[in-house]
Formats: C-alpha cells, structure tokens, sequence
C-alpha cells in the first residue's frame, strides 16, 4: 500500500512533543512492513544542516521547493521548503499560523497524486482533508489533542481556497471562526485518536472541547488506537544516553543509572529513599499544579523521596518548580528547557514516573517508564488508563498505580502508595518486571492501521 502522511513535526528533525515521535514512530514501522510510505513535513531551520543528504524531488507543480530524504527502506521524507513560512524560532505560536499552516495542507495535497491512503495529523494538516476533496484516495485523520484546534477568523477561510459553502456550520465553520480540526474530522473517511478510551472521551463535553456533537456525529468512523513505542530509540541496552545497560533480565545497571542520574543533577547520592521523575509541557492540561501541590505536601511532612524533573511552558509552573528545587537541595532537582539524553536518563535512573494528567489522548512516557522500569504513577485517563495495571488489580499482572481524581490529595495518597512499594523490594521487582516485559511496539500499532484502512481504500 502507498501511504502518505502529513505531520507539521516528525523526530527526528522537529519536535515540541509527542506528534513529533508518534507520527515518525508509524512511519517506520509501516515502511518496515512493506508498505511504500512518505511523511510531509515543513523544512525547518537547521535540518538541512544536520542531514545534508537531502535532494530535491522536482515536483514543479507544489508551490513550494521540495527535498527529499531516505532514512529507512520503503521510507521518504519530504520536506516543504519555504522560508517565508517556515524558517522561524520556535514550530507554532507566530501570528500567521494560519497562513503557513494552510500553505503547508495545499502542499500536501499536491504531492499526494500517487498516495492510496492520506493520513494527516493534527490542525497543522487538517486541511488536506478537505482539500482533496472528491480524490480517489482513502483519507484518514488522526486527532493527537484536540485542544489545539487551529481556530482562526473568519476571514482566513479566503486562503484555503475551498469553496464558500464548505464555509458553515457542517463543515469548517465553528461559531464564526474557521477551525481546521474541525474540517479534518468532517472530510476525513476515518478519524482516528491515539487510544481507545480517549475516542470515548471526546464524545463527551469534558474532554471534546466544543467538537463532541463533531466526533458523535462520525459515529463507528470514529475510532482510538494506541500509540506505540520506537524500541529501537527507547531502550535500554544499547542506549549512548545511559550510564550502564539493563533489562527485564538483567536488572543490575539500573540501580548504577540512578546513581548516576543523581550525580548529575545534584540530588544526594542515596540508594535507600525512592526517585520519583515527570518530564512534560508545564502545563494545566499534564497536572503540573497537581504534581507541585502533592510534591510540597509530601517533602513538607518528611517523606523520604527524591523528585527530577524536566520541562518547559507556563512560566509561573517555570518558576513554582525553581522555588522547589531551591527549597530542597538535594531532594528536588528539575531542569527547564528539553534535553533528549536527560530525558533517556531520567527515565532510566527513576524508581517511579508521575503523570497527573488532567486528560492525556495517549501519552508516551508512561509507555518508556514501563520498559525503563520506571514504575508509572498516573492519573486514570485516556492512553494512561488503558496502558497501565493498576496495583490493586494484583502483584501478578499489575504494572503501576493509578489514581482517579484530579487532585492534589489523590495523587499525595498515590505517592504514599509508591513509598510503601519501594519498601517492600520483592513487590517491586515484581511490578518492575511485568512493566519491563510489556509490549507497546508499533507492530500492534501497524497491524491496527492496515486492517483500518483496508475498510476505506
């Protein structure tokens, strides 16, 4: 099958998250089962530095200047180079996003002439959906958060270049603004989401954002399939980033990256007290308050723990977690910014992994902490509640402890609940070791997608 997907970031050339690992992740994994895949994404400052093997592909009629990348047999990336649009500090957040993330879907629909499948991902592609139109295509788009809808005035709509009665209510209209999410759900033949219980969330007020009488209307086209996870990248036994090697196994370099890790972030080099470690957005949606609240409460009354986080966003959460590590040297160590080998690190060296997520559609890190062994704390939503076990559901299958209120104290009573596993080391090897043998890969993930688009090509 030809498979053309579009992402506005794919790893590793771009990243500001998940989209970035999920949509490169998919690529490769149908590439590697023969499928003929391409991935469209905008070519942004420093890639052509990094990979000079780039060539251009000469398709004179994209409006734009197109190179081309090989990476892995059966595998092409296409780069959409124009530095009008593209060539910017930071992917998004500029004040003609609309602009250059409409140019970029009018792109991706040019050069999907020779494709049996489009797959789009997220606002920044929506728009391919219903620019190829009556194409005889299968076009499929997935909603990776649909928080972020790529919302804009009205007047916006002029640029798309569809016709004004795609302009209402039906379809790209969304109380008076034009919204592009919205317009790849309408137009595509199957919408997809990145897990089976966030699909049943969006149809709710609480986590549709608006778009809930959208998603019901999609009815069985309308489906969740979990994200996997690229064990080639995330591993750890032949991993550069890590201070020694480890596995389900072989569980004895575990405990010298924790060490490590400690080190390296000024924490006290202790062996006895549990790590705690989150690496995320700061931001309300990851439960960043939460997680200071609970921290606070629990380093306060004089739990023993350790805590090293990683991450960047709201500036006020920037600012409450250097008052934490401030606060308590030795215990508290968090890093602002993103650091690809300290996140591997993080992961690796930590005893537990917490996301108090608000909502998470799928969520990535939880499915690395399983492998790394890092047991996952997370709160009872979307991909985290249908990837991890929860404790109470017995030592023989459990893989980490969940939580379901979104709150402070529930999550303070899910730490208390790690503290005591960490003191009990036979239960923990145990829960340790079911997460580790777990299997997320993107062979579940591949299989899924070719037996969805089998019903619409």
């Amino acid at each position: 099958m030809n498979i053309l997907h579009a992402s506005s970031e794919v790893f590793p050339y771009s990243k500001t998250g998940g989209l970035a690992d999920a949509t490169a992740a998919l690529a490769k994994a149908q590439a590697a089962a023969g499928h003929t895949v391409s991935i469209v994404t905008p070519l942004y400052p420093g890639i052509a530095a990094a990979f000079p093997d780039l060539e251009p592909l000469g398709q004179a009629e994209v409006p734009a200047k197109v190179w081309r990348l090989e990476p892995e047999p059966n595998l092409t990336v296409l780069f959409v180079d124009e530095p009008r649009w593209f060539d910017r500090d930071g992917l998004y957040g500029h004040g003609d996003d609309a602009e250059r993330f409409i140019f970029f879907s009018r792109c991706v629909a040019r050069l999907a002439k020779r494709a049996e499948i489009v797959h789009s991902h997220d606002w920044q592609a929506a728009l391919a959906m219903p620019l190829l139109g009556q194409a005889r295509v299968g076009k499929v788009f997935t909603i990776h958060n649909a928080a972020y809808q790529g919302r804009f005035p009205a007047e916006k709509f002029s640029l798309t270049g569809l016709p004004s009665d795609c302009f209402d209510w039906r379809q790209l209209e969304f109380h008076g603004d034009l919204n592009l999410l919205k317009g790849g759900i309408v137009f595509s033949d199957l919408a997809t989401t990145v897990s089976p219980r966030y699909a049943e969330e969006l149809l709710t007020p609480e986590y549709g954002c608006g778009l809930e009488g959208v998603f019901q209307a999609k009815g069985k086209a309308l489906t969740g399939v979990l994200n996997g996870v690229d064990y080639a990248e995330w591993n750890t036994t032949d991993n550069p980033h890590l201070a020694a090697a480890y596995s389900a196994d072989a569980h004895e370099g575990k405990a010298a990256n924790k060490r490590a890790l400690q080190c390296e972030l000024g924490l006290s080099p202790l062996d006895d007290v549990p790590l705690f470690g989150n690496i995320s957005r700061f931001a309300e949606q990851k439960g960043i308050d939460l997680l200071l609240g609970a921290l606070e409460e629990r380093l306060s009354d004089g739990t023993a723990f350790q805590f090293a986080g990683l991450g960047s966003g709201d500036a006020g959460l920037e600012e409450a977690m250097r008052n934490l590590t401030a606060r308590f040297p030795g215990q508290v160590a968090v890093k602002i910014g993103f650091d690809n080998g300290l996140a591997h690190r993080i992961e690796a060296g930590s005893d537990f992994f917490v996301m108090p997520s608000r909502f998470e559609p799928c969520g990535l890190n939880q499915l690395y902490s399983l492998r790394y062994g890092a047991v996952p704390v997370v709160r009872a939503t979307g991909g985290l509640e249908d990837s991890i076990v929860d404790l109470g559901q017995g030592d023989e299958t459990a893989t980490g402890i969940k939580f379901a209120d979104c709150s402070v104290e529930a999550l303070r009573q899910a730490i208390r609940q790690a503290v005591a596993l960490y003191a009990d080391p036979p239960r923990l090897a145990k829960v340790r070791n079911n997460g580790m043998r777990a299997d997320f890969s993107w062979t579940r993930t591949t299989t899924e997608y070719g037996r969805l688009y089998a019903t619409i090509s």
